[in-house]
């Protein structure tokens, strides 16, 4: 089983950024996180990686119901959305499945917001 939806796109990295946040936007998702992989691996390392960008994406809604459900989940939220610059002026773009994420926690009402979830993340990629 897969863990992530992806989709390479022809468009430049921040760009790509400012789309995916856009779309996650129209799914009821906003942005917690932005951790910057490239300035942080140059920052700590030292070394040079390529433009990699994890958006922590919470649909508030979701949350607080998986947060009923499971106090502990969120050790698992939000859910991860990553753009990656593989050629410039071409990014992928990949969401995280939460069905995949929510396999090892044995909760039934986490199970069905997982697919809920999965859906919304499965087509803001899909409209990318």
């Amino acid at each position: 089983m897969s863990y992530y939806f992806s989709k390479s796109l022809d468009m430049p990295f921040d760009a790509a950024i400012e789309h995916v946040t856009k779309k996650l936007a129209g799914k009821g998702f906003g942005i917690l996180t932005r951790i910057d992989v490239q300035q942080t691996m140059k920052v700590k390392l030292g070394v040079d990686f390529k433009p990699y960008m994890i958006l922590g994406a919470c649909n508030p809604h979701f949350a607080w119901r998986a947060l009923q459900a499971e106090d502990k989940i969120g050790a698992m939220l939000p859910c991860n959305v990553i753009v990656t610059e593989i050629a410039p002026g071409q990014v992928e773009v990949a969401a995280v499945d939460p069905i995949a994420a929510m396999g090892a926690i044995d909760n039934p009402q986490l199970a069905a917001m997982a697919k809920d979830v999965g859906l919304l993340l499965h087509e803001m990629i899909g409209e990318l």
